[in-house]
């Protein structure tokens, strides 16, 4: 399907959501979670802006980390409602080890999109290289109410409870 306005890319959104939501198989749930993507790295409207993010995108795949957050924060500095530029500048924040304006980045992902189980998945990492341990399991919490089918969440938590029941021993 190819999505061409913001309302458009809402409604076919609000669909997938409740079929991840719903789906037993992690096959199919991955196919959903591919369109879900591909909608989120779509702009609803200026096509110009898809291609900054895709080559964002690129830049970031090899390690030119600079670069790809120069394009993102341009993206934003166009359009501030686009959930997935704020999103890919979370990543390169990061990567870069810059993760409080990581995190800044994702809570405005958020807001945009409350669903967005990438930047949430993204805030338990950030949270956990900040050592919040608890914010970091509360994080993969959501991303596995809204994901369910995604398996790293439920890992993620496992492990840091053991990293928490370690360090109070």
């Amino acid at each position: 399907m190819t999505v061409t306005s913001l309302s458009d890319q809402k409604k076919e959104l609000d669909k997938l959501f409740i079929d991840l939501k719903t789906i037993e198989s992690k096959s199919s749930a991955f196919e959903i979670e591919k369109k879900i993507w591909n909608i989120w790295v779509t702009h609803p409207s200026d096509r110009k802006l898809t291609a900054m993010l895709s080559k964002g995108s690129n830049y970031m795949s090899q390690n030119r980390l600079g670069d790809a957050y120069i394009i993102f924060t341009e993206v934003i500095s166009i359009d501030k409602n686009w959930a997935e530029a704020w999103n890919k500048r979370a990543t390169v924040l990061y990567l870069m080890g810059e993760y409080e304006k990581s995190q800044k980045d994702i809570d405005k992902v958020l807001i945009l999109e409350k669903r967005h189980f990438g930047a949430l998945s993204g805030q338990g990492l950030v949270q956990t290289a900040l050592e919040n341990y608890q914010k970091a399991i509360d994080s993969y919490i959501e991303t596995h109410k809204i994901y369910p089918a995604m398996e790293t969440p439920l890992v993620m938590i496992e492990k840091l409870k053991l990293k928490i029941k370690k360090e109070s021993i």
